[in-house]
């Protein structure tokens, strides 16, 4: 029933519409797009227009809004990360409608940022960090500076954080961590510190622990895990162990409750998938085993499928293989990257993994796939030079989702 604005005994009220109806939100960065249906009861006099507001605590419509003349109607400087639920009120001559029923809870959302750390001229030191909006394609740009310039580390995120952690430094290996923040850009600040100095790891996390493979640490070929809480800053604590010892780059990836190490070398490469619980300590598990033995890997991953990349066993390759992460058992086939390499870097969202930079020859080319699909990968454009042995995280990947 359209709202009564007045009118004389005998005749009909002036009326303002009645309310919008089926309000849905599309979220966006920093904004939300808000689709309706218009009423059929206009009231006395056609509806001229529509506002949509939004609130944070369900009571309060005044942390965004805007007008329009149709469906939908975009509000914008919203603050990511942030829920609310929008309202949309239709307007005539006469007046205002009551509001439409409040819409879903909806979330503005940066668009997934990927970090590439230690950029620069293979096999040197650099303290570089890169970064990309893994939904588009284009050249990486200049995020800012690590702690220490390395290479040979690894790197794991949370929505909000991208940590980096060990490697190689001018003369020796660290047990450095330290992070930025993804949205921003800027240079890192210390988190910790591992148990050891290590080189050769690999990384991976969900949105509240990263986990390290130390890879080759101060004693040697190690099995060794830690885990830090990705919110706070602090040293690394014990986690458990892999079920074989092994560095050299083994691929990594994750779903919200997984952690999955694949690869790596002992004495040879290896063709063996390790899986953990993230949010309980403990020894891995077997998995199963990857299409062929290999090292110097690039993993990443959707919540439900991880992938790796590249390789050296016998010969350098372009091979990609994929695994279901709930289940268990070998690895698959699923495409090829756009050349052979290895000791390449990798970060994902929960559709797209990316793999950048590499051996063999050095390269700084940046490839993507869909990470829900099989095929092969695609340019997505450039690193600033030649990398290899860096590291890569998102803020979108298959371990927060």
């Amino acid at each position: 029933m359209a709202n009564k604005n007045g009118g004389f005994i005998g005749t009909d009220g002036l009326d303002a519409p009645d309310p919008p109806t089926a309000v849905t939100p599309t979220a966006g960065n920093a904004q939300v797009s808000v689709a309706f249906t218009a009423p059929t009861n206009t009231g006395t006099s056609a509806i001229t227009g529509f506002v949509a507001q939004v609130s944070t605590n369900g009571t309060d419509y005044s942390a965004g809004s805007n007008t329009g003349s149709s469906s939908p109607i975009v509000v914008s400087s919203l603050t990511n990360g942030t829920a609310a639920t929008a309202k949309v009120w239709a307007i005539n001559a006469y007046g205002t409608s009551a509001p439409s029923e409040a819409s879903a809870s909806f979330t503005p959302v940066a668009p997934p940022r990927g970090l590439f750390g230690s950029v620069g001229s293979a096999g040197t030191f650099s303290n570089v960090i890169e970064y990309i909006t893994i939904t588009t394609t284009g050249n990486s740009t200049d995020f800012g500076d690590r702690t220490v310039a390395t290479y040979q580390s690894s790197s794991f995120a949370s929505t909000t954080r991208g940590v980096f952690n060990g490697g190689a430094i001018s003369g020796a290996i660290t047990d450095t961590i330290d992070y930025v923040t993804i949205a921003s850009t800027g240079n890192a600040s210390d988190f910790g510190n591992m148990s050891g100095t290590a080189t050769y790891g690999a990384s991976l996390s969900n949105n509240v622990r990263g986990v390290m493979v130390l890879g080759q640490a101060s004693g040697g070929t190690s099995d060794t895990l830690e885990y830090v809480t990705i919110a706070n800053t602090g040293n690394s604590t014990d986690f458990g162990n892999l079920t074989v010892a092994r560095y050299y780059f083994p691929g990594t990836c994750a779903s919200p409750t997984r952690g999955i190490v694949a690869g790596g070398y002992t004495s040879t490469q290896v063709n063996i998938i390790d899986y953990i619980t993230i949010g309980s300590e403990g020894n891995a598990t077997d998995f199963g085993d990857l299409t062929t033995a290999r090292y110097g890997i690039a993993g990443c991953s959707s919540n439900t499928r991880g992938l790796f990349g590249g390789e050296l066993s016998n010969s350098i390759t372009d091979s990609i293989d994929y695994i279901t992460i709930a289940s268990t058992g070998n690895a698959s086939d699923f495409g090829n990257l756009t050349s052979n390499n290895w000791d390449a870097a990798a970060c994902s969202s929960n559709v797209r993994g990316i793999f950048a930079g590499g051996a063999s020859p050095n390269k700084k080319n940046i490839d993507y796939v869909t990470i829900a699909s099989t095929g092969n990968a695609s340019d997505f454009g450039d690193l600033s030079a030649n990398t290899n042995q860096s590291s890569g995280c998102s803020s979108d990947h298959g371990g927060l989702q």
